[in-house]
């Protein structure tokens, strides 16, 4: 069996870290890596850290609008699949990275596999949303990380194919975790104490997009009652690169401002924190499963159960709100539900693709026959 595996930004490189590890046991995988991450902190770190294989192709495509980095991403993934006639392709995630595989394999008649399929936000106005509708409605098989993700692709009629597999996320915060240990050095780095300080990312569109909004949630941070440490998103650092709000966050006596962290200083960071205050999907469900309280800067999330079992705020970009959750908000007492699986999703999409496969092969094996 022969996959093709589609990856372009950091919560990807962790996914398939977690499911590589296992699939290359029983498969060829060929990585492509489209470049949509591309500098240090934000890719290569990644696949140092996790022992994730270099990729076998990149596309060096950069950032840019969404309209022509898709386009660039399209036309280089086609080729490849040219090349190396994969029996299906895995994505992962929301990303245009997502989409372009999914909408380059299904062109070509190749088996299209979602991991994270079924999370909707139900917000048309955000790029991941309509990313992650269209490659679900491709994709051949369906690795969805809750039930409720199940629900959500009930209602739009898909339900051959999906798997609850649980949280390839999951996987891998258990597997690095002990790693992570290691670089504990980082809080004598940024002189803060363990569950003194809070952790904090804006990197969302919705956010850093509309200054009304940004401004909102630079000045919740600088308002927040111990140090914050703010590892800033390179999108979000050039939209405010030499105005007000850069000047506001470089006074504030409590910020401290650092370049993109690797996943296993991160780790360490989201562990310890007193809360995160953050506008990642990916880093809300992992304060769930560290048991850190999470404030998230957005009106809707995904991960609608992190909400429901009281360990999530969804905050908007209410100051108010922001700077009150940052004193008050604590998880004590409150239960977390096993909501994402028990830490082997990557063995289930491992067992599930190659079923898939085996039976393709045999399906078209008996329609070959006189």
């Amino acid at each position: 069996m022969k996959l093709l595996t589609v990856v372009g930004a950091r919560p990807q490189f962790i996914k398939a870290a977690a499911v590589s590890r296992v699939l290359r046991r029983r498969a060829t995988e060929v990585l492509l890596h489209t470049g949509q991450h591309y500098d240090y902190g934000m890719s290569e770190v990644f696949f140092r850290e996790l022992s994730l294989p270099a990729p076998d192709y990149n596309l060096g495509v950069g950032s840019g609008n969404h309209g022509a980095q898709t386009a660039q991403m399209l036309a280089g993934i086609e080729d490849i699949i040219l090349k190396e006639k994969p029996d299906i392709m895995l994505v992962y995630g929301d990303t245009n990275s997502t989409l372009a595989g999914a909408l380059s394999a299904v062109k070509l008649h190749i088996p299209i596999a979602h991991v994270e399929a079924g999370l909707r936000s139900y917000k048309k106005t955000m790029p991941e949303e309509i990313n992650r509708v269209l490659t679900d409605h491709c994709s051949a098989l369906l690795f969805c990380p809750t039930s409720t993700a199940v629900a959500n692709l009930a209602k739009e009629g898909i339900t051959g194919g999906v798997h609850n597999v649980g949280d390839v996320m999951y996987d891998a915060l258990l597997y690095y975790t002990a790693d992570s240990a290691e670089h504990s050095a980082i809080f004598g780095k940024l002189s803060i104490s363990p569950r003194h300080y809070y952790l904090a990312t804006i990197h969302r569109a919705e956010n850093t997009d509309r200054p009304e909004r940004l401004s909102a949630l630079i000045e919740a941070v600088c308002e927040a009652p111990e140090p914050v440490v703010l590892p800033l998103h390179p999108r979000t650092r050039a939209i405010i690169a030499g105005g007000p709000l850069e000047d506001k966050l470089k006074k504030a006596p409590h910020v401290t401002i650092t370049e993109p962290v690797g996943y296993l200083e991160m780790l360490q960071l989201e562990k310890h924190a007193r809360a995160i205050v953050t506008d990642s999907g990916g880093i809300q469900k992992e304060a769930y499963l560290l048991g850190v309280p999470c404030i998230t800067l957005r009106d809707e999330t995904e991960w609608v159960e992190t909400v429901e079992a009281g360990a999530n705020i969804l905050a908007g970009a209410g100051k108010e709100i922001i700077v009150k959750a940052m004193a008050d908000f604590t998880l004590d007492g409150k239960e977390r539900p096993p909501f994402y699986g028990d830490g082997r999703a990557s063995e289930k999409i491992t067992d599930l693709l190659c079923n898939f496969i085996g039976n393709e092969a045999a399906g078209a094996g008996s329609q070959s026959q006189p």
